[in-house]
């Protein structure tokens, strides 16, 4: 929440799950906020809820299973992953380049 409130494009409100699902520590949709956060957005019907989950396995299967849960409700999108600024495409791996342009915008003239 702090990177994002850093960047100050944001002015929605915030969810925050306490983690993410991971199986091989014991933590499941039950020991997060998942379903308050379900409650919240079946109850609000905001026009859009934004996943901002880092992206590693157990990161991307959070963002799914949420995903899934929060569609009958409202549009669920996600943020955008890539390159970081003053990183070095040489070194970038094939899963960032991939999401990078996965990610990609058209240039604004």
């Amino acid at each position: 929440m702090i990177a994002l409130e850093k960047t100050r494009e944001y002015k929605g409100k915030y969810h925050v799950l306490g983690g993410v699902i991971s199986p091989m520590d014991g933590i499941g949709p039950e020991q997060l906020t998942v379903q308050s956060l379900i409650q919240r957005v079946s109850q609000q019907k905001p026009k859009e809820v934004i996943m901002a989950i880092s992206p590693s396995i157990e990161g991307e299967t959070t963002t799914l299973y949420i995903g899934q849960l929060l569609q009958p409700f409202t549009k669920v999108t996600r943020i955008a992953f890539g390159l970081p600024v003053g990183g070095d495409l040489e070194y970038a791996d094939e899963i960032t380049l991939a999401r990078a342009l996965e990610g990609r915008r058209e240039l604004d003239s």
